[in-house]
C-alpha cells in the first residue's frame, strides 16, 4: 500500500476512536433532570373566557405597565364613553357586558367570553350592563410606562340613520 492511502486509513481510524471516546464520555456525564414537579405552590383559576375569533395582542414600545383589575358594573350601570392608550385583555366573568363601539356597531359579551379592547382613540367605547345581575370582568392592562388606565371620550352619536 502507499503512503497516501495508509494516512487515509490512519486518519478514518483516528477520527472513529475519537468519536467512539466522545460516545463513553458522555456515559458519565451527568444527564440534565427532566421536569420536576412543584411543591409549594397553590393557583387558582379565578376567570376563564373564550374568545369569539383569533385574538390580536399587540404590547405598546417601549416599556409597559401591566395592570391587572377587576371592574363590576352594577345593573343599569356604564363605563361611560372612554379611550385606553394601550390594549386591554377582558374576560367576562359574570353578567353579559354590552359594548357600543365608535363606529356604532354593538358586541354583546356574556359570562364566559373574552376579548380585546384596542388602543387609541379611534376605539372609543361605552360598556353597559343591561341585565340584571352584575356584569364583572377580569381585565389586563398593556399600556405604556405611565399611562392612565382610561381617558374620558365624548359620546358618539348613534341615533336611527347613523
Amino acid at each position: 500500500m502507499g503512503n497516501g492511502v495508509q494516512r487515509v486509513r490512519q486518519s478514518r481510524c483516528g477520527r472513529a476512536f475519537v468519536v467512539a471516546g466522545c460516545v463513553a464520555a458522555l456515559a458519565f456525564v451527568p444527564t440534565a433532570a427532566g421536569a420536576t414537579p412543584g411543591s409549594g405552590v397553590t393557583a387558582t383559576v379565578v376567570a376563564k373566557g373564550t374568545s369569539v375569533g383569533k385574538l390580536k395582542v399587540k404590547a405598546p414600545k417601549g416599556r409597559a405597565d401591566v395592570t391587572f383589575r377587576t371592574i363590576t358594573i352594577e345593573p343599569g350601570g356604564s363605563t361611560g364613553w372612554h379611550t385606553h392608550t394601550g390594549q386591554l385583555i377582558a374576560v367576562v366573568k359574570s353578567g353579559t357586558l354590552t359594548r357600543t363601539l365608535d363606529d356604532c356597531s354593538v358586541e354583546v359579551s356574556p359570562a364566559g367570553t373574552s376579548f380585546i379592547e384596542p388602543s387609541g382613540k379611534r376605539h372609543r367605547h361605552v360598556g353597559r350592563n343591561l341585565g340584571s345581575e352584575p356584569v364583572v370582568l377580569w381585565v389586563t392592562y398593556l399600556l405604556p410606562e405611565g399611562s392612565e388606565l382610561s381617558d374620558d371620550a365624548d359620546a358618539v352619536e348613534c341615533g336611527p340613520g347613523k
